[in-house]
């Protein structure tokens, strides 16, 4: 099981574990986490699972893909150096214990 922390703009924060191979958005979705609309169901079709990465993290994450690349230039709050959509990190041991931001808004 992988340990993350969601914090939602307000200061709200989930800790939640979920099993390794399921996608950061697969984890909120399963737990209850609010600040995550994953629209498209993990198809990376939308930018509705934005997420800001603890930057401590983010060399253990693959690179940005081209269509992640693509659907952050359309996330509903501002894109920032370490932002990702949790559709697209798969949870890992090396990913244990990592805290994410939410933005304001998905939509």
């Amino acid at each position: 099981m992988v340990k993350i922390t969601y914090v939602e703009a307000d200061g709200r924060s989930y800790e939640i574990e979920a099993p390794e191979g399921w996608s950061l958005m697969e984890a909120a979705f399963h737990n209850g986490v609010e600040g995550i609309e994953a629209e498209c169901g993990g198809a990376c079709n939308c930018a509705t699972c934005h997420v800001y990465v603890d930057e401590r993290y983010l060399d253990k994450l693959p690179p940005v893909g081209p269509t992640e690349d693509e659907m952050l230039e359309c996330t509903a709050a501002e894109r920032r150096p370490n932002s990702r959509l949790s559709c697209q990190i798969e949870l890992g041991a090396e990913l244990d214990g990592m805290v994410v931001d939410l933005p304001e808004t998905q939509l």
